[in-house]
């Protein structure tokens, strides 16, 4: 039996003449949080709705719980709670009637842990859909979906119109999810909210997987900010290969601020000592940084130092 929830192998899709996906490959194993990362138009809700089974695809493999979406659809469905970026709702039924019929409509009913989740996002239940921000509208399929006691969730664009309370409640939630060993893939482009839940990540580029992995393995992809201050003046290091962005924030230029390269930390280190190291403070890349490297064009990696 797969270990994986999702695989994907070669996957595209063509709308027309445009060729949304190009060969998208990767897995979301049992347990794991995998964050989809990409700009809006990247591929990841095509990608998502093929894994649904809303759209066919034009080639490759697509399988869920080791079964075709398109044509098992119904079979998968029932194990998975999903949430869209874009959530529309009847008009006429209030929130709470939202909330229950979604539940109902996958086979599950309103708990206690649903009306846990209405007071955590502080969601008023009462008032009429018409009246949602698009910020409650999202607090609605969140409820519906977080409700559930599903197999697999796939949440897309998820906060989307939330404040950044509820978006830290919804963090919260996954952390519960990923505690309780559900798997989840979620696409995002918010970049601090992927890095705080995810156990690997998969970055889209114009519908095609540029690069996917733990985030320790692609954390070595991008470069260290330093720190350093010393006795003497520095010198010569704006010469070493490796070393980005020198900038002195002294006039003694015994104090300086620039990005290295990890394979040649140690020789900027060698070079550093002999002048008299008083402070050194180094700072490991941010998941931003590394979507900066990915994402820029040719001055990307000038852009990632600053």
């Amino acid at each position: 039996m797969s270990t994986n929830v999702i695989e994907l192998n070669h996957v595209q899709k063509n709308f027309g003449r445009t060729q949304a996906l190009k060969n998208v490959t990767f897995n979301v194993p049992t347990g794991e949080v995998v964050g989809f990362l990409g700009p809006n138009g990247a591929g990841k809700s095509t990608t998502i709705r093929i894994l649904l089974g809303m759209l066919k695809r034009n080639g490759g493999e697509a399988t869920v719980f080791g079964q075709d979406p398109w044509h098992n659809d119904l079979q998968i469905h029932p194990r998975i709670a999903y949430v869209p970026g874009d959530v529309y709702l009847w008009p006429n039924l209030t929130g709470g009637e939202i909330v229950d019929l979604l539940l109902r409509l996958n086979g599950q009913n309103h708990t206690a842990k649903t009306d846990e989740l209405m007071k955590v996002f502080e969601f008023d239940p009462k008032k009429k859909a018409r009246a949602y921000s698009k910020g409650n509208r999202q607090k609605v399929a969140l409820i519906a979906a977080l409700s559930q006691d599903a197999e697999l969730y796939i949440f897309d664009e998820p906060t989307s119109g939330l404040d950044p309370l509820n978006e830290l409640t919804f963090q919260q939630e996954v952390l519960k999810l990923k505690e309780a060993g559900k798997t989840v893939l979620l696409s995002s482009h918010i970049l601090s909210e992927v890095e705080k839940m995810c156990d690997a990540i998969v970055i889209i580029r114009e519908g095609e997987i540029i690069e996917q992995g733990n985030l320790d393995q692609m954390r070595h992809l991008s470069r260290l900010r330093v720190q350093v201050e010393t006795d003497a003046a520095i010198t010569g290091l704006d010469k070493q290969s490796g070393v980005y962005d020198l900038k002195f924030t002294n006039h003694d230029q015994t104090a300086a601020t620039f990005a290295v390269d990890h394979d040649v930390l140690g020789q900027v280190m060698a070079a550093l000592t002999p002048l008299g190291i008083k402070d050194f403070q180094s700072t490991p890349p941010t998941l931003e940084d590394l979507f900066l490297h990915y994402y820029s064009d040719k001055g990307a990696t000038q852009h990632v130092a600053q």
